[in-house]
């Protein structure tokens, strides 16, 4: 089993940087071990901590899922920071805090998170915003959307950004026809890093966002099909790097865990590819 690393422990609460490739809960069709399945062998006590267990669907019959002291979630390829409460008081301090304020209200009270991404394209503004509510597909239902084309009842949804670099692999563009074998390549050659930071939790938001403007996240085999992976990536390049809570305590901390080794290492390949791009245009 792929094991998270414990950020922070205390009598109450529970940080972990989970990996990469670790289900948070299981799923119709998993064998896989999951990072509920840890927490119940290392923390037997925390299967009752959370809400009453619900029903989850499977091709044969309602299962029961346990909490397990889990607020909040990660995609199984998503690594970084996650909350645990180890009580039910921290559950529902924590569980107030994820819930808090509205559309109209605000987000101001909710924990603040950030992630780290890697897309394709190059971002055109340093720092922006992307508003839009988010619906389950009509087509695929493991998809979410923005838009009138969204199943159901779409959910508000609001993200903010910021670049960290861009990779432009093409060099100085000095013509138009330069310009224009940039656009047939966009995706291939330009990436950028940024930091996202959430306000709500809906499902895939970050890669739904980021998608819907097209700049999908590297390597996200549901929202950029097709698109190549990086070497050295096997899972799309989207890290939980930190998130900033109020501890039960009344304490606010902030939780961060490092970028992992295979998004750390695309990184370090795109900034030697785009040194190289540009002495060889200075020559």
């Amino acid at each position: 089993m792929i094991e998270p690393k414990i950020i922070f422990e205390d009598s109450s609460l529970l940080v972990l940087d989970k990996p990469a490739g670790l289900a948070v809960h299981g799923f119709p069709g998993n064998t896989e071990p999951t990072l509920a399945d840890w927490l119940l062998e290392k923390y037997p006590d925390i299967e009752s901590v959370g809400e009453p267990e619900s029903l989850r669907p499977t091709p044969y019959a309602l299962l029961p899922v346990s909490r397990c002291g889990l607020v909040h979630r990660l995609d199984r390829e998503t690594s970084g920071v996650i909350v645990v409460a180890k009580t039910l008081e921290a559950y529902l301090s924590l569980k107030q805090q994820f819930s808090s304020g509205s559309a109209e209200e605000g987000y101001e009270g909710r924990p603040r998170k950030t992630y780290q991404a890697l897309v394709y394209g190059l971002m055109k503004d340093d720092q922006g915003e992307i508003h839009r509510s988010i619906g389950r597909s009509r087509v695929n239902p493991k998809l979410r959307i923005v838009g009138a084309k969204a199943s159901g009842t779409s959910r508000d949804a609001l993200t903010y950004y910021k670049v960290l670099e861009r990779f432009n692999l093409l060099g100085k563009v000095e013509s138009f026809e330069q310009e224009e074998r940039r656009k047939k390549k966009e995706g291939v050659s330009d990436f950028t890093f940024l930091e996202c930071y959430p306000r709500t939790g809906r499902t895939h938001q970050v890669r739904v966002h980021l998608g819907s403007i097209g700049r999908p996240v590297v390597c996200d085999k549901l929202y950029a099909p097709g698109k190549p992976c990086l070497p050295g990536l096997t899972r799309h390049a989207l890290h939980a790097a930190s998130i900033d809570i109020m501890l039960p305590t009344g304490e606010r901390k902030v939780f961060s865990a490092p970028l992992p080794i295979d998004m750390a290492g695309v990184l370090e390949n795109l900034h030697k590819a785009s040194f190289e791009q540009s002495t060889k245009h200075e020559i």
